[in-house]
């Protein structure tokens, strides 16, 4: 993809003095395998086999665009990081309280149910492999403990190691079934082509499809994992970009390879399956009868790999972000904070642990006793609201003098995080107004 910020050298030196690559070289690649592993969770594969049992190959062309709309935003965030040598957080505490406020908020709660949604999803294909071991409640909290556990005890060098494995069990499951299924690569090249659904709410669909592609906060954690692994300043520019596009490149292999297995697999033999992650469940019977027990097992630990991966990715990223949230007050210098993100004293502090054991049990209540619905409704809001508040406090960011003229955006950079942020705003009023208000009150 082509630069976004519209320059077409990176001539920048490091700014404090900090460690350069000499050249972009793939031997760096790191938050991007982090990111990629994070924001694609079970969901966003259930969408898109939703979206080919649908309407074929039809909207591939949306979920190529996804791809690189999220490409748009995450390379925002991380250069907003290496840039300025500030975190995404002190940005929009700049911006003013509401943005303390919004945050505060949305992370308190989103973390809350996120919790017990994220356990569910990695207790699915474990109980689906394992029947008679135990509950699916108790493989949830199990997933948990062992999230936290290695979360707590391990810095970010070996939680990338183990996400870049995941990721690569992934890989191979995604890819393995893409095959399996024998796609029509004719029909998929047309598919390229953007053309909509000739069907009620269409185009919200597309959008939703497109909106729905790998990520949500996680977008926004990427520049904190960039800090993490020790790029802390504009040398290492050209390596972050290169490692953005293998994450959303990546991401693309996912979402593509699923919407092949829903049209060849689905939509021809019009089969429908449930949303959400049981939807999962029920392409693996149907795998199982297809093409027997052993590619439906295969498939069930792909389909953990995905769930554990945004599971512990969560864990660990926005725990980073909330930490940056409550220690922001006590940094007073771009050097020091600069050195606390590199050091990687933030994953051994008190408000990263805290917010773990806040993800890990609390939400456990929500598996035995069912999601409250007034909270559900609420999460479902905040939720749709963060990627419009990203994107277009992205642009406010890095089109103002908080950010060096060199690294400001461009007129590319800014057209996609404003299609980004358009898109996001009329998906999150679609979610509002669907949302069951009446029952609320």
């Amino acid at each position: 993809m082509a630069d976004t910020t519209g320059n077409t050298q990176d001539t920048g030196a490091p700014d404090d003095g900090g460690s350069r690559p000499r050249k972009s070289s793939w031997r760096y690649i790191g938050p991007g395998i982090v990111v990629a592993a994070t924001g694609v969770g079970a969901g966003d594969l259930v969408a898109t086999l939703i979206a080919g049992s649908n309407f074929g190959y039809t909207l591939l062309w949306a979920a190529v665009i996804g791809c690189v709309v999220k490409i748009s935003l995450a390379e925002a965030a991380g250069r907003w990081h290496l840039s300025t040598g500030r975190t995404l957080f002190d940005g929009w505490a700049s911006l003013g309280r509401w943005t303390t406020y919004f945050f505060g908020i949305y992370v308190v709660i989103w973390g809350f149910v996120y919790g017990a949604a994220a356990m569910s999803s990695s207790a699915l294909p474990l109980q689906a492999l394992f029947p008679d071991v135990m509950d699916l409640e108790w493989w949830g909290i199990a997933c948990a403990l062992v999230g936290l556990v290695f979360v707590w005890f391990n810095k970010y060098a070996v939680f990338e190691k183990v996400m870049t494995i995941l990721v690569g069990v992934m890989f191979v499951v995604t890819v393995y079934l893409a095959i399996r299924v024998t796609p029509n690569l004719g029909d998929a090249f047309a598919g390229l082509l953007p053309v909509l659904p000739d069907e009620k709410d269409s185009i919200l669909n597309t959008l939703g499809l497109i909106g729905g592609v790998g990520g949500t906060i996680t977008l926004a954690a990427y520049g904190y994992w960039v800090n993490a692994k020790g790029w802390t300043n504009t040398g290492w520019m050209k390596v972050m970009r290169l490692d953005n596009r293998v994450a959303y490149i990546t991401t693309g292999v996912f979402v593509v390879a699923m919407l092949f297995v829903g049209a060849e697999l689905l939509h021809s033999a019009n089969v429908a399956i449930a949303s959400g992650d049981k939807g999962l469940l029920q392409l693996s019977d149907i795998l199982q009868d297809k093409y027997g027990t052993a590619t439906a097992k295969f498939f069930l630990i792909g389909f953990f790999a995905t769930s554990f991966t945004s599971l512990i990715g969560v864990w660990h990223g926005v725990s980073l972000m909330f930490t940056d949230f409550i220690t922001r007050g006590r940094r007073t210098a771009a050097a020091s904070k600069g050195e606390d993100i590199a050091s990687g004293t933030r994953e051994k502090s008190w408000p990263f642990r805290a917010y773990l054991l806040w993800l890990t049990f609390p939400p456990m209540i929500l598996l035995f006793e069912g999601q409250p619905f007034r909270l559900i409704i609420i999460y479902g809001v905040l939720g749709a609201a963060f990627m419009p508040f990203l994107a277009l406090t992205l642009i406010w960011l890095l089109n103002s003098d908080r950010t060096p003229g060199e690294w400001r955006n461009g007129p590319l950079s800014n057209a996609m995080l404003a299609i980004a942020g358009l898109l996001f705003l009329v998906l999150c009023v679609k979610q509002i107004w669907d949302q069951p208000w009446s029952e609320f009150f």
